[in-house]
């Protein structure tokens, strides 16, 4: 199986980034259902860029421009999944597209599984201290979503994390819900790494603001020196 035909084929449909996770590095991960992974081996993870001239205003809420921006993203996403499943059909493989973003359980704030998990599992970043995936090209600075397949697949790689002794996020957060606690690789937990109450808490009033309508910040997006253009200097 050429892996990396399949890769130029989702970089061409307009992924930024991609990945192939074993899903034997995601064993014990929490699923819905329980058995998502049966019948499957591999995860193809995608991922899109968002737009820098659009997460670059974001101080300490979102923006109406980033819920639209966000909104756009995760259909294309969605599109790119179905792209990926129906190429994966045509090279005679099952393809399972997930979702880049539907909730679940809207306490727990989970989904059929968590997207940045496989993408840390297929090397394309490391968990941030704020839970986010960060790429070394673009940062947390993307969305992302999975199709999971039984083709054989060469899997890629997990990434060094590279947060080091960085609390930029940390210090950013608005409600304080970042612990600045580093990891290896995974969280045990998420609240290991965040206050979610806290975090919650806050995406909810951000909820009610104008122009707004969803579950949305977008701080440590913004804040996070990787992904992060430098300032040209002036003469």
């Amino acid at each position: 199986m050429n892996t990396e035909k399949f890769k130029t084929f989702a970089l061409e449909a307009g992924a930024d980034l991609v990945g192939i996770a074993d899903l034997d590095q995601l064993a014990g991960i929490e699923t819905e259902p329980a058995n998502l992974f049966e019948g499957f081996t591999r995860a193809v993870s995608l991922a899109v860029r968002l737009a820098d001239a659009v997460l670059d205003p974001i101080v300490d809420r979102p923006t109406p421009l980033y819920n639209r921006h966000y909104q756009v993203a995760n259909a294309a996403l969605d599109a790119l999944a179905l792209r990926m499943s129906q190429r994966i059909a045509d090279a005679g493989g099952r393809a399972l597209p997930l979702p880049a973003s539907q909730i679940l359980d809207a306490a727990r704030m989970t989904s059929y599984l968590s997207h940045k998990a496989v993408a840390i599992a297929a090397g394309m970043g490391w968990q941030g201290k704020s839970l986010l995936l960060v790429s070394p090209r673009y940062g947390p600075r993307v969305r992302l979503v999975t199709v999971l397949t039984d083709l054989p697949l060469s899997p890629d790689a997990p990434l060094k994390n590279h947060c080091g002794s960085c609390d930029a996020c940390t210090k950013a957060c608005p409600v304080g819900a970042i612990r600045n606690v580093n990891t290896d690789r995974h969280y045990a937990s998420r609240e290991e790494a965040i206050d979610f109450g806290r975090c919650l808490a806050r995406l909810t009033q951000n909820e009610t603001l104008p122009h707004i309508g969803g579950l949305l910040c977008g701080v440590c997006v913004t804040v996070c020196p990787w992904g992060k253009k430098k300032k040209k200097k002036t003469s």
